[in-house]
């Protein structure tokens, strides 16, 4: 009996992806934009497609991660990236410096954070619409079937939907829980009880749904300055049972984005980025197909 990997689960003939951009608008938050960029496969022979939120860094934008996106896509996924703006790469294009210095000296208000994460269960509410009215895409999207995922203050937002317990704008612990996802992947998890004053029991106990927390040994904050060891807290105080762990060997903070910042070189890239995208592909088998050879080999990596 040949044993399940993602190396010989993944279908022989990946399909073709396009992506289709474009930008929602909430009028009941001031006709706040919400840019997107979808990647979906085409001449498929699918009924239905699970669908995985993406969610971009601090300073980022949708065209992150485009390596996770395209491979995960290309089995099947449909995957949206989402812009959030004010936080995102509109506050270091076009200023002199690097980016990294620019956005050590940025403060963001709890306001901004808080419509960062309002930006999910909104982008979810269209969804239901583009199911609606989209031949190529909305046809096949399967709305019973939602993860998530993020990178860096990605990995923070989608804390935040699975569970994860934020201060509002009077610093008092609020839920942000959005119960249409079922799963999630957070690459560099994002610790935030230190900053609230709170016990980390209380942050993130509450976390009620599979995660795969995926960091490496070089995974510093970029802006803070911490070591990967730290945003283990979230993997550790987690109460619901399935929370995956991947450290990669040598493995940074950028290595899930697909860009470098002002990090040097890394001559493992490349097996990184496969470990990634392995890891992620079992991950989302496991639990938007209830594949339970895939979560077999998750129990046997990575827990």
């Amino acid at each position: 009996m040949t044993i399940w990997s993602p190396a010989n689960a993944l279908i022989k003939e990946p399909y073709r992806v396009l992506l289709k951009r474009g930008e929602f608008i909430d009028r009941e938050r001031a006709g706040r934009a919400v840019p997107y960029k979808i990647y979906y496969p085409v001449d498929h022979d699918l009924d239905n497609m699970p669908v995985i939120l993406w969610s971009h860094g601090f300073g980022g934008n949708r065209d992150g991660a485009s390596f996770i996106s395209r491979f995960l896509a290309a089995q099947g996924y449909i995957i949206v990236h989402i812009t959030h703006i004010g936080t995102d790469s509109s506050l270091w294009e076009g200023k002199g410096g690097h980016a990294w210095d620019i956005l050590q000296k940025v403060r963001i208000s709890r306001e901004t954070t808080l419509d960062r994460m309002a930006d999910v269960p909104f982008v979810l509410d269209q969804l239901e619409i583009m199911a609606g009215e989209d031949a190529e895409i909305g046809t096949y999207i399967d709305l019973s079937r939602i993860a998530m995922s993020g990178h860096s203050f990605g990995a923070m937002t989608t804390q935040a939907m699975a569970g994860m317990m934020f201060p509002n704008i009077n610093e008092e612990l609020v839920s942000l829980r959005d119960s249409r996802i079922t799963c999630g992947i957070l690459y560099s998890p994002t610790p935030v009880a230190h900053l609230t004053g709170a016990e980390p029991s209380e942050v993130y106990s509450s976390i009620d749904i599979p995660l795969l927390h995926m960091t490496g040994t070089e995974d510093a904050s970029p802006l803070e300055g911490y070591d990967y060891k730290y945003r283990l807290v979230i993997h550790d105080y987690a109460d619901h049972e399935e929370q995956y762990l991947q450290v990669l060997d040598g493995g940074d903070h950028m290595v899930y984005n697909g860009t470098r910042g002002k990090l040097a070189h890394n001559p493992r890239r490349e097996e990184h980025e496969q470990d990634i995208m392995n890891a992620a592909y079992a991950f989302f088998r496991a639990y938007l197909h209830d594949d339970e050879a895939a979560k077999m080999w998750l129990d046997a990596g990575f827990r």
